[in-house]
């Protein structure tokens, strides 16, 4: 086999070819990486997947018993808050959470949108999404949970949904 080719799912094909370029921009306090390519098929999402690849992150909460536990990003299905109470709702349990929403928005990875002043989710756990007629937007989870979202948010996460063509309604 062609050391450009790759084979998947008893197909073979064609690697594209990669060329990469950096741009020196001082006024830049961050990174950005566009990929360009005809369609967005196995070969860029692999390279997104592997552009965005991190360490994962774990946040310490206190399980139903006052225990500290930790949690992986991974397995958070949303995060709510009320008043200084803020819950985290994991695959495997309820848990008190120690920081605020804020700060653990802040250490949550692209996957997390806020959806309210109240809410994050993790947008590799939702379902379905249900833009309703009269604007609203119902958010169901894999667990069968559901929320919804605020609509001074709804403009934020059409975006966001947009731009993400696996999270696209």
């Amino acid at each position: 086999m062609h050391p450009a080719t790759r084979k998947k799912g008893g197909r073979i094909y064609r690697m594209k070819k990669i060329s990469v370029r950096f741009e020196k921009e001082p006024a830049r306090d961050d990174i950005e990486i566009i990929i360009r390519a005809d369609s967005r098929d196995g070969q860029v999402n692999a390279l997104i997947e592997a552009l965005t690849q991190h360490e994962p992150i774990r946040l310490t909460a206190l399980d139903q018993e006052n225990r500290p536990s930790i949690i992986d990003e991974k397995d958070i299905v949303f995060i709510s808050a009320a008043g200084k109470n803020v819950q985290i709702v994991a695959v495997h349990g309820k848990y008190r959470a120690k920081q605020s929403l804020q700060r653990i928005e802040e250490l949550l990875s692209g996957q997390f949108l806020r959806v309210s002043r109240f809410e994050i989710i993790n947008l590799k756990m939702v379902r379905k999404y249900d833009f309703t007629l009269m604007g609203t937007l119902r958010i169901e989870f894999d667990n069968g949970m559901e929320t919804w979202a605020s609509r001074r948010y709804i403009p934020l996460i059409k975006e966001k949904l947009s731009r993400e063509e696996g999270y696209l309604c």
